[in-house]
């Protein structure tokens, strides 16, 4: 089966409705099978005694994406073929993002809000979980709440919650734990930007979804941060991805097509000589 690459756009879009098409522009052309958005509204993200003292929290809600793009990013996705997924941060939300997404996105930080996990589930709708930050138990009570409520198509995603992400902690190999704790197929979210391990994520761990944070131009609200990929980096790792996939055939051992020709160029088992007898017999050379 092949790995759906998911473009989180995050804050990236600056609010700007023609950026953010350019996103799932980009993602599409780089063989992404969906574009990731996030909705949030920081007066129902953080505390309140936060915010009064965080002027840089506060700074954050010139990053919100507008309600009003929801159907005009729908339609974008549409028309190039790649999934809207979206992220809802508070429990509206979800009912917001209802009639556009075609999965919701449930993020590392609110794995233990079991009342937006209830809500997601309920929708009927793909989830999508980051683990990040979590132990196990936390993981598997996340996932039977969703289990609980009715979800039917859920994918865990492997992460680790720091921006960027030393390689040395990516810890690939817990993809494989979660599965086994939970019963549910386990992705990797990206924070490292490094080739090596999305290929490997794919290729040893057998992620069925790959997260990565893209940027257009470096100049995205987040790129600064480190853990956001270009679109002409990421390209040929997911090029290299679907090269493996084709590669892997149907596992049935025959001679592949580019093989025929030079079956008779084998060993006879009579001489050990090349070519098979019945090609000497009336072999002549080539016309120059």
């Amino acid at each position: 089966m092949a790995c759906l690459f998911i473009a989180e756009v995050s804050s990236n879009h600056d609010r700007d409705l023609d950026r953010a098409f350019a996103f799932i522009d980009r993602a599409a052309e780089i063989g992404c099978g969906a574009v990731k958005f996030q909705l949030f509204k920081i007066d129902e993200m953080f505390a309140p005694e936060i915010l009064a003292q965080s002027a840089k929290h506060r700074a954050r809600r010139e990053w919100e994406l507008p309600v009003s793009f929801l159907a005009p990013i729908a339609e974008q996705c549409k028309a190039r073929g790649v999934q809207f997924i979206c992220t809802p941060f508070y429990l509206k939300a979800v009912e917001e993002l209802l009639p556009h997404v075609a999965a919701y996105k449930i993020a590392s930080y609110e794995l233990m809000w079991d009342a937006l996990l209830k809500v997601c589930a309920e929708t009927g709708k793909p989830i999508i979980l980051s683990c990040g930050m979590a132990t196990l138990d936390e993981v598997r009570h996340a996932s039977d709440v969703l289990r609980r409520h009715g979800a039917r198509d859920v994918t865990l995603l492997h992460t680790i919650s720091a921006y960027p992400t030393p390689v040395g902690e990516a810890n690939l190999a817990a993809m494989k734990t979660i599965a086994e704790a939970t019963g549910y197929p386990c992705g990797w979210s990206d924070h490292t930007v490094s080739p090596g391990v999305i290929l490997r994520a794919v290729d040893r761990w057998r992620a069925p979804m790959v997260e990565f944070h893209l940027d257009l131009d470096r100049a995205g609200a987040e790129y600064a941060a480190g853990h956001c990929w270009l679109p002409e980096e990421m390209a040929p790792v997911i090029a290299m991805v679907r090269d493996g996939e084709r590669a892997d055939g149907d596992g049935i051992k025959r001679a592949s097509p580019s093989e025929l020709p030079d079956r008779d160029w084998r060993a006879d088992p009579a001489d050990g000589l090349r070519p098979l007898k019945h090609i000497r017999r009336n072999w002549r050379p080539e016309a120059a």
